[in-house]
């Protein structure tokens, strides 16, 4: 097995979140449709701020930091 890369980690979360908000809906209907929108919109948020994480791998421990403070505005 090769060395763990936590920025090709961080990579593969970034094409995880493209890949769903590409993804199609499926032909549900109803109160099915709702929670399959409902868990994409999970889905992708999890995925697109572990995307914009910066991984440090120090000692055999993982960091995961992601800055949660909203942008300034560019007004």
């Amino acid at each position: 097995m090769s060395e763990f890369n936590p920025d090709e980690m961080i990579l593969r979360f970034r094409e995880r979140a493209d890949a769903v908000r590409r993804r199609g809906l499926p032909p549900v209907e109803g109160p099915d449709r709702q929670r399959f929108l409902q868990a994409a919109t999970v889905d992708f948020q999890d995925f697109a701020m572990l995307g914009d994480a910066t991984a440090t791998l120090e000692e055999g421990i993982l960091r995961l930091e992601i800055d949660l403070r909203p942008r300034p505005s560019a007004d």
